[in-house]
């Protein structure tokens, strides 16, 4: 399997930490990735031009939800979320949240990337920060209990805080202090957590 990533993808690192915990990371070749260039291959194996994109069996799959359902799917099903029922949904509704909030650190990202200093839209800015900042209000109280096997809710929360912590974009720990010791304790259970963390 080849993995059309880049390091500073919190998407990418997703799929990298869940083959790692799934035992399938030694099957796949990481291809380093830069969306920018219009000669990069991604463009030939993904018509929409984005990260990550695993091709497997002559198939490509995107986006990161799609990777991570095969991944488990190869590896006997039902370990990065319940097959069925309301667990399963709660696992999901968690994923895309941290997904959405994701997306909102990109998009602020790509704001001050894309325009000249003078032209940012402080208001683009604040949308995005509201939206991940509403989405920490709605988490509680939580420990980290799934030992070597996250669910697809924890690996985007420890992929979306240590990207906040990359980008430096807020500190997350001034709105969720909860969640330092939850990170730790994810750290120093989950395989692959210290060579999948984001870098230019």
């Amino acid at each position: 399997m080849i993995l059309y990533s880049a390091p500073a993808s919190p998407f990418g690192r997703k799929v990298k930490l869940a083959a790692h915990c799934l035992g399938l990371i030694d099957q796949i070749t990481v291809r380093p990735t830069d969306t920018r260039d219009p000669e990069d291959e991604i463009r030939r194996v993904n018509p929409l031009g984005k990260i990550p994109a695993l091709v497997a069996d002559g198939q490509t799959l995107y986006d990161s939800r799609v990777i991570l359902e095969d991944l488990d799917s190869v590896a006997g099903g039902g370990k990065l979320a319940p097959s069925d029922g309301p667990a399963r949904f709660e696992v999901l509704i968690r994923a895309a949240k941290m997904d959405g909030m994701m997306d909102a650190a990109i998009l602020i990202v790509y704001e001050a990337r894309f325009r000249p200093a003078g032209m940012q839209v402080e208001s683009v800015l604040e949308a995005q920060r509201g939206k991940i900042l509403r989405s920490f209000a709605t988490i509680g109280a939580v420990t980290y209990e799934n030992e070597a096997m996250p669910d697809l809710g924890e690996i985007g929360l420890a992929c979306l805080l240590d990207y906040l912590d990359f980008r430096q974009q807020l500190d997350w720990r001034d709105h969720a202090p909860q969640l330092v010791s939850w990170l730790a304790d994810f750290a120093a259970a989950v395989p692959g957590y210290e060579e999948t963390m984001p870098a230019d």
